[in-house]
């Protein structure tokens, strides 16, 4: 029977020759050169080839989920608690001949109003509109794509979401990272923001509330944020793509799209999308905002690259999400118990924290530094025991060797009994060294200057 090929990370061989490489753009090359590009960060996916499984015995059909009821994925980045059942519904009843013939609209008009009024906190006006994209990190993409020239900056946080590098680069920007840490509070400080633009920067990213935190800024950061963006001439990405889940019930959220009213937004772009609060990213929706000029442009750039509008009958579906008040109540309930139960059992674990407390949306960090083994070790020893998490290097500098990622969104308790289990485990077990040869093949491999800190860092463990 012929070997059946999986275009993954773990099917890549050292020194396999590759027919792509004399054709490669340098941008691209610039991607695969990432720390942060798919494939050079350690995943639960690197795990499988460590421990010495078959990727086809755990991703059934050449789909890359895992099954919820073997495995207690804390990993994905979706809403376990989602879709909606009044998303599957409208979906259903959309699904007709009528909206699968034709090409679809940019967005139906009563889904443009009410990500408006729901999500943007504004009205369609003269100076503010919806357009559709295949999700939140599309409409990136495409705003990138659109207002970045070869060598400008673009100002992200450190540790922040994996791909925001990656679009960065393919646009030929220069991505410049500021730390996160205790002593900004795990969030962007106006000032060190000011501190850090350049005569070359043109974009600074916001991502509120921030993955993987659960942080969120204050309204009077993002006015300030807003104020000195506009005063420099740099424009504002703001997505806010996790802001659906409510974890501290005090906490307050604000878009700087939203405070229009209070201060000049015209030099900000918002955008979320359904894949994340609703768990939806299948249907691969999102939305971008903004004032008319900027979506115009961005919509050109969108047509240009990609030529098709997003599917009809998930706008739909998304329509319904949106407006489903029930559900974002229940979704909350469900993310708020499990980060009580996490909490419990990080509480009863030695050398594990909670760097910061999140607030919003449905994903945490763990620090695992002080059981004296590695993120990456430690995710090699969970993945053996069906708990797939994401270690730090890909999110960052900060915290790449201590750093694990959650996902809090799962409606059973099943998985977090699992991991209640299987992390003491998982704990003894990576500390005996096992995986540590793994690991550090893993980086190798990766030949880069990134990887070797790293190396340096589990080395010292």
């Amino acid at each position: 029977m012929k070997k059946q090929r999986f275009v993954l990370s773990w099917e890549k061989q050292l020194g396999e020759p590759s027919l792509s490489a004399p054709l490669l753009s340098e941008r691209i090359k610039s991607v695969m050169a990432s720390p942060h590009a798919m494939w050079n960060y350690m995943s639960y996916r690197d795990a499988i080839k460590i421990l010495g499984m078959k990727p086809e015995d755990i991703y059934k059909e050449g789909r890359v989920d895992l099954d919820p009821s073997e495995w207690a994925d804390l990993g994905w980045m979706t809403c376990y608690a989602g879709p909606p059942e009044s998303a599957v519904r409208a979906m259903l009843e959309q699904t007709t001949a009528e909206n699968m013939n034709p090409y679809s609209p940019d967005l139906i008009n009563p889904l443009r109003d009410v990500c408006a009024q729901i999500k943007f906190k504004r009205e369609r006006s003269e100076r503010f509109e919806v357009i559709g994209t295949e999700g939140a990190q599309a409409g990136i993409s495409y705003t990138l794509q659109t207002f970045i020239n070869p060598g400008e900056e673009v100002i992200i946080t450190d540790p922040g979401y994996f791909h925001f590098e990656s679009a960065i680069l393919l646009a030929g920007g220069v991505p410049v990272r500021i730390p996160l840490t205790e002593h900004n509070g795990y969030r962007l400080n106006p000032d060190e923001v000011e501190q850090t633009i350049t005569p070359r920067t043109k974009v600074l990213l916001v991502c509120n509330p921030l993955n993987p935190f659960g942080t969120v800024q204050t309204k009077s950061e993002l006015i300030a944020l807003a104020e000195i963006a506009k005063e420099r001439n740099i424009l504002i990405i703001d997505d806010f793509t996790h802001n659906t889940q409510r974890i501290d019930p005090n906490a307050v959220h604000y878009t700087i799209t939203s405070l229009w009213k209070e201060t000049d937004v015209d030099n900000v772009i918002s955008t979320f999308s359904v894949s994340h609060g609703y768990g939806m990213a299948g249907v691969r929706l999102g939305f971008l905002a903004g004032h008319p000029d900027l979506m115009r442009a961005c919509l050109i750039t969108k047509v240009g690259l990609t030529r098709l509008n997003t599917n009809l009958i998930s706008q739909y579906g998304a329509l319904a999400a949106i407006q489903d008040d029930e559900y974002v109540k229940q979704s909350e309930a469900i993310v708020r118990r499990n980060y009580t139960l996490v909490k419990e059992i990080i509480g009863q674990i030695p050398g594990i924290t909670i760097p910061v407390e999140p607030q919003y949306g449905f994903s945490m960090v763990i620090d695992v530094s002080g059981t004296e083994v590695s993120a990456q070790e430690l995710t090699v020893a969970l993945f053996k025991r069906r708990v797939a998490v994401y270690p730090g290097d890909g999110l960052g500098n900060i915290g790449a060797t201590d750093y694990i990622r959650l996902n809090i969104s799962r409606p059973d308790t099943w998985a977090f009994d699992h991991f209640r289990k299987s992390l003491p485990e998982a704990i003894s077990e990576a500390k005996t060294g096992i995986y540590r040869e793994g690991v550090v093949r893993f980086f190798e491999e990766k030949g880069t200057e990134r990887a070797r800190d790293i190396l340096e860092k589990i080395n010292k463990n």
